[in-house]
């Protein structure tokens, strides 16, 4: 029996996306703990706000990073 390439490509994008969730998972707490370091005790909230400041800004800096790669290698080839 063949398997064919698209399942493939989406069997390796689901198990891609599940890594990627358990990772940021155990990176969650260790950097929140990092931020709250730098702030004073008791300002959990701003704790919070900040760290989700900070990891949004990566994430929207690592996926542009990203696109633009994605875009030179799909992009017309002369």
């Amino acid at each position: 029996m063949e398997v064919k390439p698209t399942y493939l490509g989406t069997m390796l994008s689901l198990a891609t996306v599940a890594f990627g969730l358990l990772a940021a998972g155990a990176w969650n707490k260790f950097i929140a703990d990092l931020v709250g370091r730098f702030l004073k005790h008791g300002s959990g909230l701003w704790v919070e706000l900040l760290y989700a400041v900070v990891v949004t800004l990566l994430a929207v800096l690592i996926i542009g990073h990203l696109n633009k790669l994605a875009q030179k290698d799909i992009g017309p080839k002369i």
